[in-house]
């Protein structure tokens, strides 16, 4: 009977990233500017790539994917967020926190594949340049992104039913800002070592492979250089990887960041400030990395914004 109460849990309680009533407005004040700035940004990313047809290459296929998976995955923890904060409520719903896990690991996990994906496109324009449009052809690009989503649908299923199998106390407490797996599994009443061996499998597929493929790519990109014997064209070379390797360093070097916290000092506050580097900071500084060391980017967003402003598209604006 017991057992029975405890499967039948109504909510949990996410303390946030801190329960002093006097930081509230400041929290939400910051977040909804991040959110706001995250959206934005990548929205116009996308934008930019769907309207200027010499954008319509491989590199900012991916990179528009990339930014719409941003936008969701910081739609999926910081409005609910937000809400809390707004509503003076920590309390979600048992339904609403399983949820929230299963497309955090969807869009966190697609961030890795795609980031690969863009690595090996790279790889292949520095280093086969002649075979590139072959190689990279729409057919391939758009089976490359079908596979990701495949699997990254088919272990976050794996990863969500023995989660939803576990029991939990009543009125759980999280001290995090949004349903994280370890965390969900630290306070669970059952057993939960089938989903922990799920968790570890999952994390070495869409964490370890995707960053083994990176370094692997840029390996070969970096012996290429080598031996390119122009240095304007390495210098051109690397230019068009610096921005994807600062998204790379900014994403896993976060998540590094997140780990270790939780090794060297597993306080419970400062992993939730370091978990909010990945989550919420790295997809807010993407659009303006790409924006910024991007002239093809910058262009297009100039045309971008100037059809959309009425009074230089009517020819009234004045010189």
């Amino acid at each position: 009977m017991e057992a029975e109460n405890q499967s039948k849990v109504p909510q949990f309680l996410l303390l946030g990233l801190s329960e002093d009533p006097d930081l509230q407005p400041l929290l939400f004040g910051v977040f909804l500017s991040m959110y706001l700035t995250t959206v934005l940004g990548n929205l116009l990313i996308v934008l930019a790539v769907g309207s200027d047809s010499r954008l319509h290459t491989p590199m900012y296929f991916f990179l528009s994917n990339l930014s719409l998976v941003d936008i969701c995955l910081t739609t999926t923890l910081v409005p609910r967020m937000l809400a809390s904060i707004r509503a003076r409520s920590p309390a979600i719903s048992y339904a609403g926190c399983l949820t929230q896990v299963y497309f955090f690991m969807i869009f966190a996990g697609m961030d890795t594949l795609l980031l690969s994906i863009m690595a090996y496109d790279r790889f292949v324009a520095i280093c086969h340049p002649l075979h590139y449009t072959v190689i990279m052809n729409p057919g391939l690009c758009g089976l490359l992104l079908l596979c990701c989503w495949g699997l990254i649908f088919a272990i976050s299923l794996t990863n969500i039913i023995p989660m939803a199998r576990l029991t939990f106390c009543p009125a759980t407490r999280l001290p995090h800002f949004f349903c994280e797996v370890a965390q969900l599994l630290k306070v669970a009443c059952s057993d939960p070592l089938v989903s922990i061996v799920c968790m570890y499998v999952s994390a070495g597929i869409l964490g370890i492979v995707p960053l083994a493929g990176i370094l692997c790519s840029y390996g070969h990109i970096v012996v290429s250089l080598i031996r390119m014997s122009s240095a304007g064209g390495r210098a051109k070379a690397f230019s068009t990887c610096s921005s994807h390797l600062s998204v790379v360093a900014l994403f896993y070097g976060t998540g590094l960041w997140v780990y270790l916290a939780s090794v060297v000092s597993p306080t419970t506050e400062r992993i939730a400030m370091a978990s909010v580097m990945y989550t919420v900071v790295t997809p807010m500084l993407n659009p303006f990395i790409y924006t910024l060391r991007n002239r093809d980017v910058q262009g297009a967003l100039g045309r971008l914004l100037s059809r959309a402003d009425p009074y230089q598209a009517l020819g009234l604006r004045s010189s």
